[in-house]
């Protein structure tokens, strides 16, 4: 490209400022949210947060674009790191016949030096299975090992195998087989609320049951069809009315996001069986169609 003489932070000025989002959240929003923005010169840094004060209520400069884009590796690499451990725990507590959200909800009472983390059925969205992995690719470049990130996704990466083996065994305790049983998944979006099914776990989990040959329907009140996955393309699929008469026909419902649309206590009132990997039925009375995964 011809050079035409201009430089950097005198004629044009180049800035970066990392995503910051956390969809379905009622109370943040992109005015709310504070915005790390950082140039290649002090004069870009300087047009940037200028530019960003008249839209967000709060600007943090930091010396360069690097050191925006690590923030942000930083932030997801903390919760990757954080559901892992608390993952980890999960799967340990089960065998030892410990409730791990009862232990959560306990730690939670200390007012410092803790912060709660929740189990699931794997991590979804763009950011936290993804992105972490990028800066382990630049790492290797550089002769170093990122063992936080590395473990934190082989542990997350297999939760999904986890939540179905959960299921095999719930049935097997059943005198059912995995193969023709039919599964009703409940939540297909990675987050509570929302319509986002980028990297969802939920994908993965059906494409696992359909591959042990189970019959395997969903019903997302935020979805009412979706195709294309990128690591899913073949799994294609409309969502199922949910009633009483379809919760009654499967062997097993398994609650994959706990959105806030479900009546949880009718859910396990009409369900044969119900496999919780969200914690969202602690408080029904009809405890005894409940397996926590």
């Amino acid at each position: 490209m011809e050079n035409k003489g201009f430089a950097v932070g005198r004629d044009f000025f180049l800035v970066y400022s990392p995503e910051r989002e956390d969809p379905g959240n009622p109370t943040y929003s992109t005015k709310n949210i504070p915005k790390v923005v950082g140039g290649i010169t002090p004069a870009c840094t300087e047009a940037g947060k200028t530019l960003y004060e008249q839209i967000v209520d709060r600007v943090i400069a930091v010396t360069s674009p690097e050191a925006a884009e690590f923030s942000k590796l930083l932030e997801n690499i903390f919760r990757s790191v954080n559901i892992a451990l608390v993952n980890e725990l999960k799967m340990l507590a089960d065998k030892m016949g410990v409730d791990i959200w009862e232990v959560i909800e306990a730690a939670s009472s200390k007012p410092f030096g803790f912060m709660p983390f929740y189990p699931g059925p794997g991590l979804g969205g763009h950011c936290i299975p993804i992105d972490p992995f990028y800066l382990s690719w630049k790492a290797r470049e550089l002769n170093f090992n990122t063992h936080f990130i590395e473990l934190a996704g082989e542990v997350n990466t297999a939760m999904p195998e986890y939540v179905v083996a959960k299921i095999a065994d719930t049935l097997n305790q059943q005198g059912k087989s995995l193969k023709h049983a039919r599964i009703l998944i409940l939540g297909v979006a990675y987050k509570k609320d929302t319509d986002d099914i980028r990297e969802s776990p939920g994908v993965e989990i059906i494409n696992i049951l359909k591959g042990k040959g189970a019959e395997v329907d969903y019903h997302d009140p935020h979805i009412p069809a979706f195709s294309g996955m990128r690591r899913y393309p073949h799994v294609a699929m409309e969502r199922v009315e949910l009633t009483e008469e379809t919760l009654k026909y499967y062997d097993c419902a398994v609650i994959i996001t706990n959105h806030s649309a479900y009546d949880y206590e009718w859910i396990v009132d009409n369900a044969q069986l119900v496999v919780d990997t969200r914690n969202a039925t602690r408080d029904s009375k009809n405890r005894k169609k409940i397996i926590k995964a």
